[in-house]
């Protein structure tokens, strides 16, 4: 189901779009790509919304930084000092967060209005956005063809699907900037919801998030989720999948909330998942309501040749797939 959720300050319509399946119901939006909510049961068959977000579209525009539910890009995470080197020639990009680019820039695929057509069967299983991205936006190179496929399965497991194409030499990451509370949005903080990641290294950072050095093991330090554990704080870290890069989705990570019984699972073809335990939520959320489970390559892989490639070139096409299932235990 398509309907008319808002009007930007310039006058652009932002629509919605409502996708059911299986008793999972999630609600996207043409703004950003944002995934509003996601309604799924738990182990009583009671339903809650399990995705931070506003009921209006002025929630998101006057609340722009913590991206909730975003589609994130040209690149999500962070480019250090805002700059990197291509086939010979350096890019520059805005510094909007302290002294690095973070989630694309200043104005990311995260606050553009979408092009938005059904796909599927049925209209209400799935919404595919598309948009171009012209040479230069946000530093950029290259006219990027962009398009997101939000699909939800038979089993009621949100799919989302990004392909593009580029006419120059880039770089891409593109992310989902979901944050999650299996206990249902403003049942307060999330940290005692288990993890498990099949990850056995990390990449370190610095005091502003950049990657210090290279990957270190994970084994006794409190980055080790590779059996299931209560989440806690303090984490905006990127872990490295044990899988690497992968022509289809594997499974990665496994959320769980005791209290409801309700399980998130989260597969990718990406290397890389960042874990943030959103510790610095503000108004009218609180530190640590939500868990953001963001599948990726690298933070600053750009400037990085050792990590795994985020570039994009002429003739190339860019596919990337990370699956959130949902059940009860």
């Amino acid at each position: 189901m398509n309907e008319l959720f808002g009007t930007l300050s310039d006058g652009t319509p932002v629509h919605r779009w409502t996708l059911e399946r299986a008793g999972v119901r999630v609600r996207v939006l043409s703004y950003g790509g944002i995934v509003q909510s996601a309604e799924v049961p738990d182990r009583d068959g009671d339903t809650a919304d399990v995705v931070l977000g506003f009921a209006d579209l002025d929630g998101y525009v006057t609340h722009p930084e913590p991206y909730f539910g975003a589609l994130v890009g040209r690149y999500a995470n962070r480019i250090a000092g805002g700059r990197f080197p291509l086939d010979g020639r350096t890019y520059s990009l805005a510094l909007n967060n302290g002294p690095n680019s973070l989630h694309g820039g200043e104005r990311g695929f995260d606050k553009r209005v979408w092009d938005a057509a059904p796909v599927g069967d049925a209209a209400r299983h799935g919404v595919r956005l598309s948009r171009v991205s012209p040479h230069g936006e946000e530093g950029f190179p290259g006219r990027l063809e962009m398009s997101a496929t939000y699909t939800l399965e038979e089993s009621g497991a949100l799919r989302i699907v990004y392909e593009a194409v580029t006419d120059a030499p880039t770089v891409l990451n593109p992310t989902n900037h979901s944050y999650f509370n299996l206990g249902g949005a403003g049942s307060g903080h999330a940290g005692g919801h288990e993890l498990r990641l099949a990850a056995s290294r990390i990449t370190p950072v610095d005091a502003d998030l950049i990657p210090a050095g290279g990957p270190r093991d994970v084994a006794d330090t409190r980055f080790d989720f590779r059996r299931a554990r209560k989440v806690g704080a303090g984490y905006d870290h990127n872990f490295v999948l044990d899988k690497g890069v992968t022509g289809t989705a594997e499974e990665v990570a496994e959320l769980y909330d005791p209290a409801s019984g309700r399980v998130l699972t989260v597969a990718t073809t990406e290397p890389g998942l960042q874990l943030y335990t959103a510790d610095h939520l503000g108004e009218p959320f609180a530190p640590g309501d939500g868990i953001a489970l963001e599948t990726q390559h690298f933070p600053d892989s750009p400037n990085r040749p050792e990590f795994p490639s985020t570039v994009l070139r002429p003739g190339e096409a860019f596919r990337s797939e990370t699956v959130y299932g949902f059940s009860v235990r």
